[in-house]
């Protein structure tokens, strides 16, 4: 094929076989959909649902690796992310691999991530968040769109090319990991535990957009003391909490002025705001008629690209020194912070690198546009693959709505589009070969 044109490097035979196969399989694929999302897969309970995904990979003929972050040596990587309130043991990650028979094409990996964040009440949700409910086209549930989805259809990208009897000419490793929200230490583990590739395609539901740049993060718990006394002489004491309120106030402005200077990034310089500052869960005080003796407030700030960690870091503990010296009690009494979770380097998709130039001309081809980038003011997990071990990552995948919102759903005819795409940039990118032997559904 002359890809030079911008034409797809896939017969139009095979183009017409996977796009039969997916349509085939859509129900299969809404229905092992569904059953991830029933799972409740929350920080530390991501177990049965890993070793489900582990029973249907092996199922399909994969070698499957089933490991936990105590397995790796995590702590030794100096961009691992401390992991507070969770025991790396219970964290189970998946790597399933289909080796090539003979060497030649490129090698691949598929990761998605299965861990997701707190539902927060049932009751302000329309449908029940882990129901898996189906109205109108879309999928509700936890995890759904962010990123359930996105496994789906890496799965049964390669279950679309078994079906039509190929196999990729190179070895694959689809993996599941956790931590994604928290720390990203399930990717990380994945290249501790040895597995590579010549390139990496993870199907974050970003709407089949191509995220060109991502900011990184840092979580961190305040802790602010107070000098506790009766409500009655409220003024005699220091109330923890209303302090925490200033520190936050302080947190803000830094905030306010880092943004100013995002105005000039080469990526971020056009979006509004792009560092993300959020106070995202407060903890303070043991008596309503007393001022608290302490608050914590867990916390979670951006990063641009570019942008050292170590100096992100500095910058919070600066603007809380600052904030703390204009109180009376706090300046003999400083808060502190704790390093909890994220530490991640914010990224960029420099363009021009074969495996994006192949999947823009899938993406074209199928959806009859040019292949969107985005900013994204989130993290993935890209940043392991690329910025530290030289793999080629690409972030791409379905589109839905509410990432972390009540009602969170994915739009369900994305699903096999997404999945044709995915399936084809695999015969571009890896080759196929005829299938060694018919494997069990």
């Amino acid at each position: 094929m002359d890809v030079a044109e911008g034409k797809i490097g896939v017969a139009p035979e095979l183009v017409a076989q996977l796009r039969a196969a997916v349509e085939a399989a859509h129900d299969e694929q809404v229905a092992f959909l569904a059953e991830m999302v029933r799972f409740p897969s929350l920080r530390g309970q991501e177990a049965p649902l890993q070793d489900w995904l582990a029973r249907q990979l092996a199922t399909r003929g994969y070698a499957v690796d089933r490991f936990t972050l105590a397995d790796v040596p995590l702590a030794a990587h100096p961009k691992a992310s401390p992991m507070v309130g969770v025991d790396p043991a219970g964290s189970v990650q998946v790597a399933a691999t289909r080796r090539a028979a003979t060497a030649g094409g490129r090698s691949l990996i598929l990761q998605g991530h299965i861990d997701v964040v707190p539902t927060g009440p049932h009751d302000m949700w329309t449908y029940p968040p882990f129901s898996a409910t189906i109205r109108d086209g879309w999928m509700y549930g936890r995890g759904a769109y962010d990123m359930k989805a996105g496994v789906s259809c890496m799965i049964f990208a390669l279950d679309a090319l078994r079906a039509v009897g190929l196999e990729p000419a190179a070895d694959i490793c689809v993996q599941t990991v956790t931590e994604e929200e928290s720390t990203g230490n399930g990717a990380l583990a994945t290249l501790l535990r040895g597995y590579r590739g010549d390139a990496c395609l993870i199907p974050e539901s970003t709407g089949q957009t191509i995220t060109r740049a991502q900011s990184g993060a840092l979580w961190f718990r305040l802790r602010v003391l107070g000098s506790p006394v009766h409500v009655m002489v409220a003024q005699a004491g220091s109330n923890a909490i209303l302090s925490a309120c200033d520190m936050i106030r302080a947190l803000q402005e830094h905030t306010a002025a880092l943004n100013a200077k995002a105005s000039q990034d080469p990526w971020f310089g056009g979006v509004q705001d792009p560092i993300k500052f959020n106070p995202g869960v407060i903890r303070g005080g043991d008596w309503a008629s007393s001022t608290p003796a302490w608050c914590e407030v867990d916390c979670r700030i951006g990063l641009l690209p570019g942008t050292e960690v170590a100096d992100a870091k500095a910058g919070v503990e600066q603007a809380i020194r600052e904030a703390a010296r204009k109180d009376p009690f706090l300046a003999n009494n400083p808060p502190s912070v704790e390093w909890i979770g994220f530490e991640a380097d914010g990224a960029v998709l420099e363009p021009g690198s074969e495996a994006e130039a192949i999947l823009g001309r899938i993406h074209e081809h199928l959806l009859s546009e040019p292949m969107p980038a985005r900013l994204s003011t989130a993290v993935n997990d890209t940043r392991f693959y690329s910025l530290y071990y030289g793999i080629s990552s690409l972030c791409y995948g379905p589109d839905g709505e509410g990432p972390h919102a009540f009602d969170e759903r994915v739009r369900l005819d994305s699903l096999p589009e997404t999945t044709l795409a995915i399936a084809l940039f695999v015969a571009e990118w890896c080759g196929v070969v005829p299938l060694r032997e018919k494997q069990a559904a």
